[in-house]
């Protein structure tokens, strides 16, 4: 057996349950002998590629699938037709396996198998050693309602002792996830062949633009009928170009503390607060709108098991935008160390779920979608193909 089929039968026997690759193995089998949805996005092309549906390739194709429900709207074998296919469910319920399979360490990859109370535990943790490490700097609770002075919320937790606990912290989550990452590269895509620079910048602007998002035709995707709506496609945008804001205010403010000399605070005009408010408000926007529409999903696209996982991180992500905004409108107010534990506390809680919750999925997809950007210029006998 090989390793990623190993790895695959292992999860499956631990979860108690067949794995849900044979289905999505089944329901391709169907759509390749169709391909009426052909154009609706980079899934079914990358299938055609294929008379075969080994685990990388099931696991590279789900990752693929951006969940927008076209091809279920247009399927004539969709339920309550006796076939049953449903493309967009089997392959989320198979996204969700990647992140489990390729995990590292491999233990904790049954985090996912206990999504919610993942969350909620980061959450706690985080607050509670925010909260720990604040007492015992200013010396008591008291200390946490007071008015902060010239070195504004650094009077709360020095800039040192920050670094010393969110630095470890985020170097073990990005190495933790680009361990997984990697390990689903080797078995969704081995050695590319004539992998160039305009593959490379394909898949950056499908990424950036959320292009399968459109539905195949440009006017959106579905949620709860029949209807187009380019809904999906603008929350994500939001949430995403917010929390990318939001780190390149942490990356400017680094390059100010370290190389200009210009520790925190800031003021209103400063580069660090025009980029972090925007974005908080961005990032607050785009939650708002992920949540409306994860609650009205279609209940043939929405998978019960995963609502815990998908508004929990949306919450998550909410918390860190509204805290910060918070702080930020805050500043001179007594209430300055209760939400600066609050935000720190939220934020290392996302840190701990980063390789092991829903963050994770937007670089496995980026994965998937190099991968199909270096498979289709390559002739059809030259499968890029899993293991």
């Amino acid at each position: 057996m090989l390793p990623l089929e190993r790895l695959v039968a292992q999860a499956a026997a631990d979860a108690g349950a067949a794995a849900p690759e044979a289905e999505v193995q089944r329901v391709l089998q169907i759509c390749n002998a169709c391909r009426y949805c052909e154009g609706f996005c980079a899934v079914f092309p990358a299938m055609t590629r294929r008379l075969e549906f080994p685990l990388g390739d099931v696991h590279y194709l789900a990752n693929l699938c951006h969940h927008c429900g076209a091809c279920l709207h247009a399927c004539q074998y969709a339920p309550p037709h006796d076939f049953g296919v449903n493309v967009p469910r089997a392959m989320a319920r198979v996204r969700d396996r990647t992140y489990a399979v390729h995990a590292w360490p491999a233990s904790l990859g049954r985090l996912y198998e206990h999504q919610g109370a993942t969350l909620a535990v980061a959450l706690v943790l985080g607050l509670a050693l925010v909260l720990a490490l604040t007492l015992w700097h200013l010396g008591g609770v008291a200390a946490l309602w007071r008015v902060p002075g010239a070195a504004g919320f650094y009077e709360v937790l020095p800039h040192g002792l920050m670094v010393s606990l969110f630095a470890p912290v985020f170097a073990f989550a990005l190495l933790a996830l680009g361990v997984g990452v990697a390990r689903f590269w080797r078995g969704a895509v081995p050695q590319a062949r004539g992998a160039g620079a305009d593959a490379v910048a394909e898949a950056a602007r499908d990424v950036l633009s959320l292009k399968y998002l459109d539905g195949g035709h440009g006017q959106g995707c579905h949620n709860e009928d029949d209807a187009w709506t380019l809904a999906r496609r603008r929350a994500h945008h939001a949430a995403f170009y917010g929390f990318a804001l939001c780190f390149a205010a942490t990356g400017v403010a680094t390059l100010y503390h370290y190389g200009l000399g210009w520790p925190a605070p800031y003021g209103w005009t400063s580069l660090p607060k025009l980029l972090g408010v925007s974005g908080g408000l961005a990032l607050l926007a785009g939650c708002a709108g992920l949540w409306w529409l994860n609650r009205r999903r279609h209940p043939l696209h929405a998978l019960p098991e995963q609502r815990t996982l998908d508004r929990g991180f949306i919450a998550l992500l909410a918390l860190t935008a509204a805290s910060g905004l918070l702080l930020a409108a805050a500043r001179t107010t007594p209430a300055v160390p209760v939400l600066l534990c609050l935000h720190l506390g939220a934020v290392l809680a996302l840190f701990l779920t980063l390789p092991y919750g829903k963050f994770a999925h937007a670089v496995y997809r980026s994965a998937a979608l190099l991968k199909w950007a270096l498979e289709k210029r390559q002739p059809l006998g030259l499968s890029l193909g899993g293991e």
